[in-house]
């Protein structure tokens, strides 16, 4: 059985082309952060730091609750712009700048957003994109942000944006 060309199950907007520098992207889901996530992968990833895992530990800190563990706040906000800007990427390079403004706890909710800050072609098969996505909670309070370098894939010769 063959496997459908990638230009069949991904978006029409989504290559290298699409994307040009200042382009702005507001995602449409928001991720609400449930314990599942907080607890779980903060002691999959062995992550010990007790504000992670210990209420009784924060209820006399500056926050008060346990707080999520950094990167699942990182991974939430990336997937959450995946759609539409991962559909036709090759390779995560990876991240730069990444800052984590305030902390996020269990019950928030998180949406991502995201600006093109460069677009270099590679060759004729890729271009080198850096974008820079940011995460703000429900209070529209930036919790995250970073600058993401990837490969992504130039939309082919045969297939023009009409088509697509």
């Amino acid at each position: 059985m063959n496997a459908p060309s990638p230009d069949a199950v991904t978006g029409p907007a989504t290559f290298f082309e699409d994307y040009p520098v200042g382009r702005r992207m507001r995602h449409k889901r928001g991720k609400t952060i449930d314990e599942l996530e907080g607890v779980l992968l903060t002691n999959l990833c062995v992550n010990t730091a007790q504000a992670h895992f210990n209420e009784d530990s924060q209820k006399h800190q500056p926050v008060g609750t346990r707080i999520v563990f950094g990167g699942v706040t990182a991974s939430v906000v990336i997937g959450l712009a995946s759609q539409d800007a991962s559909e036709n990427l090759v390779r995560d390079i990876g991240l730069r700048t990444m800052k984590l403004a305030r902390p996020v706890v269990h019950g928030d909710t998180v949406y991502a957003f995201t600006e093109v800050v460069s677009a270099t072609p590679i060759d004729d098969g890729l271009g080198e994109i850096v974008f820079h996505h940011w995460g703000r909670n429900q209070d529209d309070q930036t919790v995250f942000e970073a600058d993401r370098i990837v490969h992504v894939r130039r939309r082919p010769a045969a297939v023009t944006a009409e088509e697509s």
